[in-house]
């Protein structure tokens, strides 16, 4: 009774009406696969097999499932899905094994300091499946995209990595110009190489159209949505790739932060405990899920508590979980320290630029009022910053962070001038995630510089879009410390507060 019930609840949540079952053993060379089909409205098996055959066969079995379930559903398909189901991804099954292995990887980098680790693990299994197979199109399109990513977030900001995300995509193109996979791949590239959604949009268009239940599909067009500043739409977009692939973490973690900036907290906290289900003790999901209490209601409790049992479960965690920007809230010594002490050395990506450690030490020592020591530290930072600037000019994201370490040496003029450049570049209108992000960074510099009036201006502006400068932070941070008491300050806080 208990299995008959559990599968009735797995095919609601996945909103079908059949479900295939089984198990696959490997004992040396051979593989054993049983499958059952089962109509899960009725609890009846409509079919079974059980294959016993050599681990080579292993794709020639994938096919013959599909092709037995595609008649005992008297599903209708068409010649090219004919042909897709019956053509193995890659005829190498080691290939394939670091296929997947990269895909596993690709997966987890929502959080900025996994993504440093495991972009270039999944590059790596990649160039090594497409060794072992030059005919492996998903392997290729996967590799596209990881070094896409890669220079989108920062970890690698560089022409020559945007090259290498080309040359994967022009090879995959040149072995099936008309694969869904590879259209998806060629969105990827516009969105994250040039922010260009039109060309993007247009790629999803043609691999959707192959695609027609792709989670991914509906998830770039989410991701293109939000940056256009459409979230009702993205947050559809996003709701529905789920519904396709519901036990997919990376979607979950990617929602969770669309209801975030949209202030929908209730929300973001199920979502991030929906994500835990998935992946049960999971640190960076737990802190997150912690976070939800600051933003929300100013409760820094439970980030206070889940970040210490995190730490004591593992120490190796802490430079994951130890979220500066929210652990100065705390406002002690001990948390500046602590924060410090596990933010990495070599710092960490955010909007596509590299926070450096001495950034961190700047803010901290200037917040505890030792300015000696915070000028030491920016001018460390800003060296490392401004070197990035100089190659690249245009940078919005460097500009800006480089006008809040010019703010934290008293270099006003220029500090105003970068932060400004930063959002002229790189506004809301152009990028609605990014773009916010900086337009904070603005008000946070005219906060820093005396522009009382203008900071205030700034976060009132801000708070007419969906964004991440929450009733929390605003309440708690040090960052905003010379507006309080201004009654127009107070009045957006308050304006922010929980109902």
């Amino acid at each position: 009774g208990g299995l008959i019930r559990n599968l009735r609840e797995v095919a609601k949540e996945l909103g079908v009406a059949h479900l295939l079952g089984g198990s696959v053993q490997r004992t040396g060379g051979r593989v054993r696969v049983s499958a059952q089909l089962i109509d899960a409205r009725t609890d009846t098996q409509l079919w079974a097999e059980r294959y016993d055959r050599d681990v080579a066969d292993v794709f020639a079995i994938e096919s013959e499932v599909a092709g037995k379930i595609v008649a005992q559903l008297q599903a209708k398909i068409s010649p090219s899905e004919k042909a897709a189901i019956e053509k193995a991804p890659t005829t190498d099954l080691v290939a394939y094994d670091l296929y997947l292995r990269a895909e596993a990887l690709f997966a987890d980098t929502s959080d900025p300091i996994h993504a440093r680790e495991k972009l270039p693990e999944a590059a790596q299994l990649l160039n090594e499946a497409v060794m072992r197979d030059p005919h492996f199109l998903q392997a290729w399109c996967l590799l596209s995209r990881v070094h896409s990513v890669a220079y989108f977030r920062g970890h690698d900001h560089t022409q020559a990595r945007l090259d290498l995300a080309n040359a994967a995509l022009q090879t995959a193109l040149h072995l099936q110009p008309d694969a869904g996979e590879v259209h998806l791949a060629l969105a990827n590239y516009y969105y994250h190489g040039f922010r260009d959604y039109g060309r993007a949009r247009n790629e999803l268009a043609i691999a959707k159209r192959a695609l027609p239940n792709n989670a991914d599909v509906f998830l770039y067009t989410g991701f293109i949505d939000r940056r256009e500043g459409h979230w009702e739409e993205a947050t559809r977009n996003m709701e529905r790739a789920l519904e396709l692939d519901p036990r997919n973490f990376f979607i979950l973690q990617q929602l969770a932060l669309a209801y975030e900036r949209q202030h929908r907290y209730a929300e973001e906290a199920r979502t991030y405990d929906r994500a835990l289900t998935i992946v049960p003790a999971d640190p960076n999901t737990r802190i997150l899920r912690a976070k939800v209490a600051l933003d929300w209601r100013a409760d820094i409790k439970p980030f206070q508590t889940t970040l210490a049992t995190l730490v004591a479960e593992n120490p190796n965690v802490a430079p994951d979980v130890d979220l500066p920007l929210y652990a100065l809230c705390e406002r002690t010594a001990a948390a500046a320290t602590r924060t410090l002490t596990n933010y990495p050395r070599e710092g960490v990506a955010n909007n596509g630029v590299n926070y450096p450690y001495a950034y961190w030490d700047g803010v901290i020592a200037r917040c505890q009022g030792d300015l000696a020591k915070a000028r030491v530290a920016f001018t460390a930072a800003r060296k490392e910053v401004e070197n990035i600037v100089e190659k690249q000019a245009d940078f919005a994201a460097a500009l800006s962070l480089l006008g809040m370490i010019d703010a934290g040496l008293d270099r006003k003029d220029e500090a105003l001038r970068e932060g400004l450049r930063g959002c002229e570049l790189l506004p809301v209108s152009k990028d609605a995630v990014d773009g916010a992000d900086l337009a904070i960074n603005l008000a946070q510099i005219y906060a820093w510089t005396g522009e009382k009036d203008r900071a205030i201006e700034q976060i009132a502006a801000v708070q007419r879009v969906p964004n991440s400068l929450s009733y929390g932070l605003l309440k708690l941070h040090p960052y905003w410390d010379p507006l309080r008491g201004d009654p127009r300050f107070e009045k957006i806080v308050a304006s922010l507060a929980p109902k």
